[in-house]
């Protein structure tokens, strides 16, 4: 399960020394969607779509008429950023497999996610992972019916972001959610930004 709560997130913090808690240029505001509308009241009417539990995959072929793909970024290991070693529950330093993908529907990109899975969730039934190519995660996680999904965080990313891939920085601010998984017992963490061409 991913931690949650204000009070974890204090006492983690301050295991990681003060080079690792400091914002760096992929740092993001991520907030429950319950403390996203008490700080913005712009934010009391999230879109429908960016707390859709079910698959986006199925979603985006559905929208897109079956004309989409998954379009590989880069695949390697990496230290995830703080805020994702944090929900992930893992070591300071620790590395982790971290995927970026975008998806595009009528060739256009719609979606950048980025994956951050652990080493000890790449092991028995779920080792094929580390062999993902222009395959969709998601498509192959819903495949399970024991798959558990947390609780959203969104952010709303500034025009510019440097969260995104350089290619698919933005000239206006877009929506971004994140949720863990959790299948046989082992974690993975999943975000996903919206982009200009996505159409909901």
């Amino acid at each position: 399960m991913c931690k949650s709560g204000s009070l974890w997130h204090t006492a983690a913090v301050s295991a990681y020394p003060p080079s690792a808690r400091q914002s760096g240029p992929l740092s993001t505001r991520w907030r429950s969607t319950a403390h996203m509308r008490l700080l913005d009241r712009n934010a009391a009417e999230l879109p429908e779509w960016l707390l859709d539990e079910g698959s986006l995959t199925e979603r985006l072929l559905w929208a897109s008429e079956g004309n989409f793909r998954v379009e590989r970024l880069s695949q390697s290991w990496r230290r995830p950023l703080l805020s994702e070693a944090l929900l992930l529950g893992l070591a300071p330093g620790q590395w982790a497999l971290v995927r970026e993908v975008v998806l595009r529907c009528f060739d256009e990109p719609w979606v950048y996610a980025r994956s951050v899975i652990p080493a000890d969730t790449l092991s028995g039934r779920l080792r094929r992972l580390r062999r993902l190519q222009n395959e969709s995660l998601g498509a192959l996680l819903f495949k399970h019916p024991k798959l558990a999904r947390e609780a959203f965080e969104v952010a709303l990313l500034p025009a510019g972001s440097s969260y995104l891939h350089p290619e698919f920085r933005q000239t206006r601010p877009c929506w971004a959610r994140r949720s863990c998984f959790s299948l046989y017992n082992h974690r993975l963490l999943v975000s996903e930004v919206f982009l200009e061409q996505f159409q909901a």
